[in-house]
């Protein structure tokens, strides 16, 4: 069972964890590292857009998803998305990871999941 930030992950550190649980093979540049580091940013906004403002953008966010789960560690990935953003976003990133199994129902227990994103991706 995954915990938050059992690495104590901080923003001194957070780029260093990063690299190290990075596996992409085709990296050409820390240009394309840096890119793959900010889906993280993007995120965070569109998650916070979600919440703040009712706008959920479920394919874009899924693409990012994705893409993070693609390039990083999958242990690794979790940490570094549930560390990015704020406790407001978990239910609604908790709901998006089980939905593309990136974590199982019983992780994470005392984070709900968010019913309307799941809704709305039952709809994907």
């Amino acid at each position: 069972m995954n915990k938050i930030n059992e690495y104590n992950l901080n923003d001194d550190n957070f780029a260093l964890y990063a690299a190290q649980n990075y596996i992409n093979p085709r990296i050409l540049s820390v240009d394309e590292f840096n890119e793959d580091v900010s889906r993280f940013k993007y995120l965070k906004k569109l998650l916070t857009q979600y919440i703040e403002k009712g706008e959920l953008h479920e394919r874009l966010i899924s693409n990012h998803i994705i893409s993070i789960y693609n390039v990083f560690e999958y242990d690794a990935a979790t940490n570094m998305c549930f560390f990015k953003l704020k406790e407001r976003s978990w239910p609604a990133l908790k709901t998006f990871l089980m939905f593309h199994n990136f974590i199982e129902e019983d992780e994470f227990i005392n984070i709900p999941t968010d019913l309307y994103v799941t809704k709305k991706l039952k709809n994907l």
